[in-house]
């Protein structure tokens, strides 16, 4: 697709700026999925990237010339907002244990990928966007922001290369979808609509509500069609939970241990790659997707497993299957979700191609290092690739999370980021 790429792109907060129609906009960016890391990235400024993190309660990067120091006490509001979700690992931020003499605010970058953290300090610094009518960019519009910054080179082990830290959209103060909607004074809600990398383009993150038009569908408008769940609120986090009541494959539900899904609650990421789950679920979910697996094939040649690459739990000789416009034809996987909606993911989220041509894993894998039935521990992570070319809207204002799997004939790249006249 041809497209004029628009070189700067994205806001954070503090000083609204008023577009000539005098009407505020929602603000959109594309979304780049880095196929070396399977992590997704967005423009931040100079050539430079952020990692998406819609668990992440802060937006930070490394300390760059022209970040002006914020200089906020750290007894202020500002500066709590900031510490409000400690990571474990890190020191506990709070005047009585801050290292600095002049008792400024430390606060403490985090990287999602491998858990380091280190101090950093909080600045002001300055993003370049565009707004959006929903099918195109519109105008670009300048804002101040509130960021973190950190030196500690271990910040950026394993993210994308070009990376230069993390956009954090998470339900909290200092994230990016929350000073957007300060500064622009749009609606207190986010889109994602996260690509599958390689030719296929980029996706789009738009924030502060908007409709989402995509090429080569006409006139077809998403966000009207959406299907809601509430948001579930968990005590010490930030990040997007769901209830799941029970997963299904095709129309037989897994059979789990009681309150399975309960304990420890299902929660959404765009830093674990796949779809991670707990011991005590995804042991008994690996061994009904292989029985309905055989089972959908009991009159034909069944499906030929092979030997699974790691992380999988087991993998197809992709020449056994049957592929389809909707991918490769093995039981759906569906989440009972709050709401009595139901989400579920066909083959093209649920198998991805290790070795393309001849052989296919199922993408959900074990958690390691948790014992099985661990309460701290979320039952259910669902990753960035059952998320792809789904349609997602966090609903700050009324906490609920809207979801809808694009038609086949639409790809999340399919946005037109060539500026409308």
């Amino acid at each position: 697709m041809s497209r004029s790429r628009l070189p700067v792109l994205f806001v954070l907060a503090a000083s609204l700026v008023v577009l000539a129609s005098g009407q505020p906009r929602p603000v959109v960016v594309p979304v780049t999925k880095d196929t070396a890391t399977s992590l997704y990235t967005i423009p931040f400024y100079d050539g430079a990237n952020l990692v998406v993190d819609i668990s992440g309660p802060l937006v930070w990067s490394t300390c760059q010339r022209g970040h002006l120091p914020a200089n906020f006490a750290c007894k202020s509001d500002t500066c709590k907002l900031a510490n409000a979700y400690p990571v474990p690992g890190c020191p506990t931020a709070g005047c009585g244990g801050d290292p600095r003499k002049d008792m400024t605010c430390t606060t403490y970058p985090y990287n999602p990928v491998t858990g380091a953290c280190a101090a950093g300090n909080l600045v002001h610094t300055r993003f370049v966007a565009n707004t959006t009518d929903g099918k195109n960019p519109v105008r670009q519009v300048s804002v101040r922001a509130v960021s973190a910054c950190g030196t500690a080179k271990k910040l950026l082990a394993s993210l994308p290369r070009g990376a230069s830290g993390v956009a954090g959209l998470a339900g909290s103060g200092l994230t990016l979808p929350a000073q957007v909607a300060s500064s622009q004074k749009v609606a207190k809600k986010f889109l994602l609509c996260l690509p599958t990398g390689g030719a296929n383009g980029d996706g789009v993150a738009i924030f502060g509500g908007s409709p989402l038009y995509l090429e080569y569908t006409g006139s077809e408008e998403y966000t009207s069609s959406l299907e809601h769940t509430p948001l579930v609120a968990r005590k010490g986090s930030p990040a997007y939970y769901v209830a799941v009541k029970y997963i299904a494959l095709d129309n037989s539900r897994v059979p789990l241990p009681p309150l399975a899904l309960a304990t420890g609650g299902v929660v959404l990421s765009t830093t674990a790659p796949y779809t991670v789950l707990r011991a005590d679920v995804y042991r008994p979910f690996l061994a009904a997707f292989r029985e309905a697996t055989a089972a959908q094939w009991q009159y034909a040649k069944k499906p030929r497993e092979v030997k699974p690459v790691a992380p999988f739990g087991v993998c197809y000789d992709a020449r056994t299957l049957a592929n389809t416009r909707m991918g490769f034809m093995v039981p759906s996987v569906t989440l009972a979700l709050g709401g009595e909606k139901n989400w579920t993911m066909t083959g093209v989220n649920s198998m991805v191609a290790v070795k393309p041509g001849s052989k296919v894993c199922l993408a959900f894998v074990e958690m390691k290092e948790v014992k099985a039935g661990d309460g701290k521990a979320p039952a259910v992570i669902v990753g960035g690739f059952q998320m792809e070319n789904f349609v997602m809207q966090f609903d700050l204002e009324r906490k609920r999370f809207g979801f809808l799997r694009l038609p086949y004939y639409a790809q999340c790249g399919h946005f037109n980021f060539t500026r409308s006249s």
